[in-house]
């Protein structure tokens, strides 16, 4: 398994832009689809992005589709989320997740490792 940790949350007005890292430790980074979810409060964990392990395709959740962009960096074992035009119901705890498997993912059970989760709040 690897090892990964979130960054970049915080309190944004509506219509803003936050970027979120998360930095994955161990050598087999490049392997792994990697994933982001979100969780608002009394809501279940819901999908949002995927990006293959190369990082040659990406799939996203419709209602973010258009506004965040998944991106990696297998040099800096880095996957970032880069989240534009937000919205009070993007506000949830965002996580990060690791799947050893080339193709992106979609369901939470198909990942294997997860960080401790960053807020992210969109004021109206």
């Amino acid at each position: 398994q690897v090892q990964l940790v979130e960054s970049g949350g915080g309190l944004v007005q509506a219509g803003g832009s936050l970027r979120l890292s998360c930095a994955v430790s161990g050598r087999t980074f490049s392997r792994h689809a990697m994933g982001w979810f979100r969780q608002a409060p009394g809501k279940e964990r819901e999908f949002v992005a995927t990006i293959r392990s190369s990082g040659g395709s990406t799939y996203y959740a419709g209602s973010v589709k258009g506004r965040f962009t998944i991106s990696r960096d297998n040099v800096k074992n880095t996957v970032y989320l880069q989240m534009n035009s937000l919205k009070p119901e993007d506000t949830a705890v965002y996580y990060c997740a690791a799947g050893y498997d080339s193709n992106w993912l979609i369901g939470a059970g198909q990942y294997n490792s997860w960080g401790q989760g960053t807020q992210v709040t969109v004021s109206s």
